[in-house]
């Protein structure tokens, strides 16, 4: 034991003795956060959950000529747009909201004549039919241009030029949604982080775990993190919505109609593929229509969150424990996502419904040793799911994501996982945390470019 760490010894003294003293063992310290660690946990999901109305990607590109246009001064005259291969990838089959269109050019357009920056991921919610209008006759003479942004490495890349009366001004957002990190007009620069950001050095300090995530999620004080319930409502009355409507492949709305009743049952696990697919409908549709994110997708804000709310809901859970399975949720995919990196091939469904399995684990009454087991399930069985850009069919993926959360929590509530002798499995759930994401950010770096030329060579 002297020659192990501190929390070494503890947790091979909880082992040991286990079996024989189970209540006391269960309440050793293994470390207690700090009240400075709590703060930058929270602070963290409060930059990383966040509403968005609309696909991101699309709305992060609007965001970026919304900048550029307001740093000019006047209504451009041309815009000129570079994007990195992820970007584009989600941008150009997915619906903008408010417009009845697909693809970024609209997008483009709104964010030069109505989109405000202030509004962050929100930044065409003040669009209007006149507006849309405008903006058809902004792409019919040609004064958009979009091409990709060759030899960069970053995933996440969006630059935007935007000309006026002999004037410009540029505006360049990198590695997040919402980080700007270059702006200029003309000769002069009014912002240049295009080394490192302060939000993204401060990230790296913040080193998580899965225990971690679960002992924040579980002891943190419930007034520091009750703001979570608005991810319940903001993505519940999304689905609600989409209920009423029919958008894109409206699966959510069939999977709640007379297929509920003849092949699934009316249960606790169709209600959550129901009302998850209903708000991926609507997202993906384009509709205005707000939903609370993580990490920068829509899609992974709604799979994070309403399998979890479902699940609470109907099994009479307390608020307190809503608000700490939906903290347990989002935090582990805030956690993911920290290695994957905010786009990649692998679809954020995979992540997100990780993080929902854990949600539901734990208010079936799983320990963290139950919790990590969901996470390895969920590993040893989605892990390659491509993402071949943000689409209505995105619902399908979702659906698949989340009703395996479900299948995952049910074994590790019967002390199933899968084991290390197993594909990319490793004993420490960490490890196989991190197997997951080396495969999604390096691994199928060559499936992103194949995806991307397929979707760029189709006769439609």
């Amino acid at each position: 034991l002297h020659l192990l760490s501190r929390r070494q010894r503890q947790m091979c003294i909880r082992d040991s003795y286990k079996s024989i003293f189970p209540t006391f063992v269960q309440n050793i310290n293994l470390g207690q956060m700090t009240e400075s660690e709590r703060k930058q946990i929270i602070a963290l999901i409060q930059r990383e959950v966040i509403p968005a109305i609309g696909c991101t990607e699309p709305i992060a590109v609007a965001l970026c000529v919304a900048k550029a246009t307001e740093t000019l001064g006047a209504k451009p005259e041309k815009i000129k747009v570079l994007l990195s291969a992820n970007i584009l990838k989600n941008a150009m089959g997915v619906g903008i909201p408010g417009t009845g269109m697909i693809g970024l050019p609209i997008a483009v357009a709104l964010g030069a004549l109505i989109g405000k920056s202030d509004y962050q991921l929100e930044v065409l919610k003040d669009s209007t039919p006149e507006a849309v209008e405008e903006g058809k006759k902004l792409i019919d003479e040609k004064r958009i241009c979009i091409s990709l942004k060759e030899d960069i490495t970053e995933k996440l890349y969006i630059e935007v030029t935007c000309e006026a009366g002999g004037e410009q001004a540029t505006a360049i957002i990198s590695g997040g949604h919402t980080t700007f990190v270059y702006v200029a007009k003309g000769d002069e620069v009014l912002l240049n982080k295009q080394q490192t950001s302060g939000e993204e050095e401060e990230e790296e300090t913040l080193e998580l775990t899965l225990r971690k995530v679960y002992d924040f999620a579980l002891t943190a004080p419930l007034d520091e993190i009750r703001f979570i319930l608005e991810t319940a409502r903001l993505n519940k009355k999304a689905a609600e919505q989409s209920f009423q409507g029919d958008y894109g492949h409206a699966l959510g709305k069939m999977l709640r109609g007379t297929y509920e009743h003849k092949i699934m049952g009316d249960s606790v696990f169709s209600h959550i593929l129901s009302y998850t697919s209903a708000a991926c409908d609507a997202r993906m549709a384009g509709a205005m229509i707000p939903v609370m994110s993580n990490s920068g997708s829509g899609n992974q804000g709604i799979s994070a969150t309403l399998p979890v709310v479902v699940y609470a809901e109907e099994n009479g859970k307390s608020e307190e424990e809503l608000i700490r399975a939906l903290m347990m949720s989002h935090l582990t995919v805030i956690y993911i996502k920290q290695s994957l990196g905010r786009l990649s091939a692998l679809c954020g469904c995979v992540v997100a419904a990780t993080g929902s399995s854990c949600g539901i684990t734990w208010l079936m009454g799983g320990s963290y040793k139950q919790v990590a087991f969901a996470v390895q399930n969920m590993i040893a069985n989605l892990t390659g799911m491509i993402c071949d850009g943000a689409k209505p069919s995105c619902a399908l993926k979702v659906t698949t994501g989340v009703s395996t959360a479900v299948l995952s929590a049910v074994m590790a509530m019967e002390n199933r996982c899968v084991t290390s002798v197993e594909g990319i499995i490793d004993e420490d759930v960490d490890q196989s945390i991190r197997n997951l994401t080396r495969i999604g950010s390096q691994g199928m770096n060559e499936t992103d470019r194949v995806v991307l030329d397929i979707m760029t060579h189709k006769g439609c």
